[in-house]
């Protein structure tokens, strides 16, 4: 499903001269090759200010500090996406209202939401790299991000923004990084506090909009890992698309493609057909890896169960009956028919 070595291949002599040239430095923590690097990826996703961290889930809930959520609020996730998305929300106190998505696609309905007069946020997830667009709601949203590297606008709601740069994104570091994105200033300043020990000064610390600074910042060897990745993402995306265009074509009919947005960066290319597990054999037997993403709804996992999280019958169909398959640029043309070969193979 990723294929995180040839990928490394690709740009390799950038990143190695880049992080040996942080080695030799000695600036490991800040300086000028983090601060390069968060200005550049926030302009990738078209943001003013970027504030990097130490991975995709502080980016998350950061974010939500920034924002003034505080514990007792509400924050509305939906029900299918990766478990940080409400791990993040309970982490800083608050309680993730799981909603349901939408019939035909894994997003949050703009017609469901469980708004209340305690909800502080909503966390929007632009999952696979599909925007997920939402009317003005009152209260702020989070733009979760992580699947939308080289996305074309990249979606935008202008509140607050994270981003994952986890190796197997499209745009990926040699381990944990994020960055949260703002366009305010002040929301810039205090972001750098707050994963700063809340420092005012040197050895003085003061809570930033109402909140506890702690430690979390990208590190400059992985900020001069995603700076050379970042040129080649572009090339990334277009081989995707063109691996995705192949899918959609040569499918099989009984194969249930996702509604795809043009600005799509296909961070995964994920299919619904009934007797997936049958599906997933007959491609595994042919040597075809593919991915559940997600096998279950954030309302049945059970670290949640103390927030009593309503029913969500169109995320239980969707995780029931979904799953990837193999999209990343390393994929030859020998590569993508014999995935397509696999499912001839199966008969529904």
């Amino acid at each position: 499903m990723a294929d995180t070595v040839g990928r490394h291949a690709r740009v390799a002599a950038a990143v190695e001269e880049g992080v040996l040239a942080v080695l030799r430095s000695g600036r490991y923590v800040g300086g000028p090759v983090v601060d390069e690097a968060r200005h550049r990826l926030a302009s990738e996703f078209d943001w003013r200010y970027g504030v990097g961290v130490n991975s995709g889930t502080d980016a998350l809930i950061y974010a939500l500090l920034a924002l003034g959520v505080r514990p007792g609020d509400e924050v509305i996730v939906p029900a299918v996406t990766f478990f940080a998305t409400a791990g993040a929300v309970a982490r800083v106190g608050a309680i993730p209202v799981v909603a349901d998505v939408r019939p035909d696609l894994p997003l949050l309905d703009p017609t469901t939401l469980p708004l209340t007069s305690r909800t502080r946020a909503v966390i929007a997830v632009h999952l696979y790299g599909e925007p997920c667009p939402l009317p003005n709601l009152g209260v702020p949203i989070v733009d979760d991000l992580a699947q939308c590297a080289g996305a074309s606008p990249a979606p935008k709601h202008g509140h607050i923004g994270a981003v994952s740069f986890y190796p197997t994104k499209t745009l990926g570091a040699a381990g944990d990084a994020g960055l949260v994105l703002t366009d305010d200033p002040q929301t810039e300043a205090a972001l750098l506090r707050l994963t700063h020990h809340g420092m005012t000064f040197p050895y003085e610390h003061d809570l930033v909009r109402g909140a506890v600074g702690a430690n979390s910042r990208m590190d400059a060897l992985q900020a001069a890992v995603l700076l050379a990745h970042l040129p080649d993402l572009a090339a990334r995306v277009a081989e995707r698309r063109h691996t995705a265009a192949r899918y959609d074509a040569e499918l099989p009919a009984w194969v249930a493609r996702l509604p795809r947005h043009a600005s799509h960066p296909v961070h995964h290319y994920v299919v619904r057909a009934p007797g997936r597990d049958s599906i997933r054999a007959t491609l595994a037997a042919a040597g075809v890896e593919t991915a559940l993403y997600y096998p279950r709804s954030l309302a049945a996992q059970p670290a949640l169960a103390a927030f009593h999280p309503s029913p969500t019958p169109n995320a239980d169909t969707f995780c029931a009956d979904s799953f990837a398959i193999p999209v990343h640029e390393g994929l030859t043309s020998i590569d993508i028919d014999r995935v397509i070969d696999a499912f001839g193979r199966h008969r529904p």
